[in-house]
């Protein structure tokens, strides 16, 4: 296996491990403040141009910060993901493959958290942990509050710091709530806050093992006071929820019990208003996080990062809850940065970035001089404005088999992007592979995987990603 084996300086100038308590070095390393959202699709907050939807905070981000436009997850499910995003590794490499509970296997992961703690940094985490069921503390972490697999939309029951209460209200205000008092806090280090919330998650009963009991009875439950939000509003929709998956060999499987694609199997207009009026909650949270960074006079020292884990479907190809799929919606994921020491106010990358990109970009923003292993790159060289040499070209897009949505059984896949095409390779089914010209195509309705014509670039794709695979 290979891995960029990173060594990171201080921003401010050479940082040696033992000046950690340097009061004045320590007054230039920046804090850190993640915001990660579930299922945010990138096209569903305002900056990215949604025609009504009101997220006035995050906007904030990007106006006084950098939006990145092609800004992609690495694997479109929660666990790995979530994986993908504390390690900086690819899925097949951290070895969280699914959402089966691998509560076990997550104590072990080595986490950019874990780095900064050692170099000095406060570090706390509120949210939904989601690699398995248990809600018990991770390493890396000084503060911790999270709750059990997926938790509950009301009244959600929080471990905070291993004393489990329950709190009465909706679970973005209380995971808000307890983000808020963490960078609150009077400390004399840096520090690093992860949020992870359960928000834009629907409601679902899970088993033991990390299971879906019914995948079909979604419910995406907001606040009681966001509930009459985006009534009378028009659902944009994309051209593709005309396509009925039309050469999609692989979704146009005859498999019992499951109706056949169509627009009536995709979201409809009240969950689309459901979820956004759930996003209404996390953006108060962003407002208060830096209504309170700004207070105490540490907004500007702060990297504020705000982001989604994948996509979502409304419709497209006539899906709906089945993200796991290696198209558009479910890949594409909103990424914004503001460090105004750093990046230039409305400032817009178009180079590729990916979830595995966080944590080594987080540990050079900090000046620890630990070596981590990682996949990812880190984007200081982007936000500081540069045009960095080889910066990729094409990424790796990876999905294990699980069994909790019928439609997408056996679709286990690998898949590789660039700027004009993808290529999909089915691991468990043969002959159904799929091919777009995202020039010609970007809403990947025409399968070029039969066209005799599309032969040469399928062959170049196929040694692509063989070549992705060695690694």
């Amino acid at each position: 296996m290979k891995y960029f084996a990173i060594v990171f300086c201080s921003v401010a100038g050479s940082l040696l491990a033992s000046s950690y308590a340097d009061a004045e070095e320590e007054a230039v390393r920046p804090n850190f403040v993640i915001v990660l959202v579930d299922d945010l699709r990138w096209d569903e907050i305002g900056c990215m141009g949604h025609p009504f939807v009101r997220t006035p905070n995050i906007d904030r981000i990007a106006t006084e910060g950098v939006r990145f436009r092609n800004a992609f997850c690495s694997t479109p499910l929660c666990s790995p993901v979530r994986a993908c995003l504390l390690t900086g590794l690819h899925t097949h490499h951290h070895g969280i493959l699914d959402n089966i509970n691998r509560s076990e296997q997550s104590h072990r992961l080595k986490t950019f958290p874990q780095v900064l703690q050692r170099a000095g940094y406060e570090t706390g985490y509120v949210g939904k942990w989601h690699m398995g069921n248990d809600d018990t503390a991770r390493p890396g972490f000084d503060h911790w509050v999270s709750m059990k697999g997926q938790g509950t939309s009301f009244d959600p029951t929080l471990n905070v710091d291993g004393d489990r209460r329950q709190f009465k209200g909706h679970t973005t205000d209380a995971l808000n709530e307890k983000a808020l008092a963490f960078i609150a806090k009077e400390r004399d280090k840096p520090f690093c806050l992860y949020v992870a919330h359960k928000a834009l998650h629907p409601e679902l009963t899970q088993r033991d093992d990390g299971s879906i009991t019914d995948p079909g009875a979604a419910h995406f439950l907001p606040a009681e006071r966001h509930r009459e939000l985006y009534m009378d509003d028009a659902i944009p929709r994309r051209l593709n929820v005309n396509d009925a998956a039309r050469g999609k060999l692989a979704l146009l499987r005859d498999i019992e019990g499951v109706p056949p694609l169509s627009p009536r199997t995709g979201t409809d207009d009240e969950t689309v208003r459901e979820r956004l009026r759930m996003l209404a909650g996390v953006d108060e949270g962003v407002g208060q996080l830096l209504a309170e960074l700004e207070t105490s006079g540490k907004l500007d020292n702060t990297v504020f990062v705000f982001m989604s884990d994948h996509g979502y479907w409304y419709g497209e190809h006539g899906l709906s809850v089945e993200r796991r799929l290696a198209y558009e919606e479910a890949i594409r994921i909103p990424l914004l940065v503001r460090y105004p020491k750093m990046i230039r106010a409305g400032a817009l990358i178009d180079e590729f970035a990916l979830s595995i990109d966080l944590a080594p970009t987080l540990l050079e923003l900090s000046g620890a001089s630990e070596e981590l292993a990682v996949d990812g790159r880190s984007l200081v060289p982007l936000l500081r404005g540069k045009q960095p040499e080889n910066w990729r070209s094409s990424f790796l897009i990876q999905y294990n088999s699980d069994t909790v949505f019928p439609r997408v059984y056996q679709m286990g896949y690998r898949a590789i992007r660039t700027s004009r095409w993808k290529f999909i390779r089915y691991i468990e089914l043969d002959g159904m592979d799929e091919l777009y010209d995202l020039k010609n195509d970007p809403y990947e309705m025409r399968n070029l995987f039969r066209d005799p014509d599309s032969k040469n670039v399928l062959q170049d794709f196929n040694s692509q990603l063989d070549e992705l695979l060695k690694d």
